[in-house]
Order: C-alpha cells, then structure tokens, then sequence
C-alpha cells in the first residue's frame, strides 16, 4: 500500500481551510479521534510530523505544506477527471469519429455537425476522410463511431438508424431522346454514357437497384468526383446521371437538366446512422442523430420518413 493516499490529502486540505482539528473533522466527516489517528497513522509512515499540534491555526512543518502542494496538484485533477467520467458514463460526453458513405451527403452533413458541436461542445466530432477502407467493419471494429449510409452489411454489433428516405432520379440533357418519357426502364440506359461517383458498383443505387437485376450494362461509365462537375458534363450532353431527388432539385429548378424516375414506381433507397449496438442509446449519439435528422428535413426537398423505425439488419 503506498504510504500516501487520497484520503490524507483530503484531510490535510481541510484543515488547512479550517484551521482546526474539530473543523478540519467536520468537513471531512469523521470523528475528532479518527482524524487524530489518520493524521499520526500518516506520520508514522512517513517518519516526520506534517504540522505542529496546539497551534490556531495550525501550521504545517515543511514536509505538510510539501504534501499540500501535491494535493492542490492532484485533487483538482481527480476531480476533473471524476466528471468527466461521470459524463461519459452518463452519455453526456463522449467521441463521434464518422465516415460518409454518401458522396451528396455534406450538403446536409455540415450544418448539423455545426449545430451538434453548438449543443453538444464536450463531444469530441471528427470526419474520417475519403472513401479508401470498408467504413462499417471499421465501425465494428471501433474505428469508427459512426456511418452515415445507405448499404447495411449484416453484423450482429451493429445498428442501423433511419435518417430518410429518397428518390434515386436519372439527370438528362433537356434535350435528350428520353425527356419527353414519364420515366426511364433499364434498356434505356443500354447506348448511355452513365456518369458515376468513383465508388464501387455495388455502393450505387442505379446499378444495384435497376441496372443489374435487370441485366443491363451502359455503354460507357464515366467518374466525376463533384456532383456539381456531374450535372454540368450532364448539361452538355456527355452522358446521364443518377443522384438523390434531392441533390437534383436546385439543378432542376435552375433548368439545367431534366429528371425521370427509375421505372413506374421508381426507386426509393433508406439513407441510415449506422453506429454500434452497444452506444445506439447514449445521448450524445441520439443527439446527433435527431439533429441531423431535423436539419435534414428542415433544408432537403423530396425526402420521406423511412416506413421502418429500424433497418431489418438491426439488433436489439
């Protein structure tokens, strides 16, 4: 057992503060005798005396007030760091490392980082940059603490949070064969120049939800990392794109391009906060999810409530 511990610093701090035995006893919640004996018990072990008996108030001998410069260092900082345990067990605090598996998304994702760090300053928020690794595994690995996407992968650690729902819609030329179309089937697309985000074919709506189970193949696929570079290679006539409804509404209303749907009913994807099941209810991650959520539907044109309170992916 180290001979100093945090219950003699204690005690020394309060009679220090005031200045008596009695007092000094009261503040710490023991009897008069037992701080005597913690005190002499203290001395003891330490071979030399901490203050001088039968002074008011009292005074400390060198080796006390060197024992009250170790405890004025170390009790603030327990006690700091006491809090901020009390917090993170609390939910209050904590870490949101995220990554966007979602190209369109920061249009949406910034403003509310911005009104989470306001309403939640002691969360640590961070972005992971680009897209070069699996963001989910690494979620479950702890990574990462939160994804935004729309392609849950089946992992039992994992939960999945609704944000919305949305329209995939195909951007054309205003002067395109296919304008005058009320909406587009897969064949359509066979002679197109599809205009793509340079990710893999399964992480984009158009080829997992239309193109694919339907056997089609576009004729040429090209990469744009900008979605405004997409609309305006899109306006020229170089080729087609499939993005949000929602990222397409303010080309849309400006005249740049003309939008269908994918087939008759078109298609709808789920855009999710994928976190771990083990933080789904602490605070601080619900706080990021109902604000973005708020912020989502306050700025975003088009989008829906998802129909399922939780992916089917989900656990718990």
């Amino acid at each position: 057992m180290s001979q100093i511990e945090l219950r003699h610093l204690r005690t020394l701090v309060a009679l220090r503060d005031t200045g008596s035995l009695v007092e000094a006893a009261e503040k710490v919640f023991l009897t008069q005798s037992a701080l005597s004996h913690q005190l002499k018990d203290l001395e003891s072990r330490l071979g030399c005396a901490l203050f001088i008996r039968k002074t008011r108030p009292v005074r400390f001998t060198s080796a006390g007030q060197r024992l009250l410069r170790l405890a004025d260092d170390a009790l603030p900082l327990l006690h700091n760091a006491e809090h901020d345990l009390a917090r993170l067990a609390g939910g209050e605090s904590g870490r949101i490392f995220m990554a966007i598996e979602c190209h369109s998304c920061f249009e949406w994702l910034l403003p509310a980082i911005n009104r989470y760090r306001e309403a939640w300053s002691d969360v640590e928020l961070d972005i992971a940059s680009g897209f070069h690794f699996a963001p989910l595994p690494a979620l479950a690995r702890g990574d990462l603490d939160l994804v935004i996407t729309a392609d849950p992968i089946d992992d039992d650690s994992l939960a999945y949070v609704p944000l919305f729902s949305y329209e995939a819609q195909l951007a054309l030329p205003r002067d395109h064969a296919l304008a005058d179309r009320p909406w587009v089937e897969p064949d359509d697309l066979a002679g197109e120049t599809l205009i793509c985000y340079p990710v893999d074919r399964d992480r984009l709506d158009v080829f997992k939800s239309f193109l694919e189970p339907a056997g089609v193949e576009p004729a040429r696929v090209r990469h744009a990392e900008l979605t405004t570079m997409m609309i305006q290679l899109v306006a020229s006539g170089r080729g087609v794109v499939c993005l949000p409804n929602w990222a397409l509404h303010e080309y849309l209303r400006r005249d740049y391009v003309v939008v269908k749907s994918l087939g008759e009913e078109g298609i709808w994807p789920t855009l999710y906060a994928a976190v771990r099941e083990d933080q789904r209810q602490a605070p601080f991650i619900q706080g990021f999810i109902e604000i973005a959520k708020t912020v989502c539907f306050d700025t975003l044109v088009g989008i829906v409530t998802a129909e399922l309170d939780e992916h089917p992916l989900s656990r718990g």
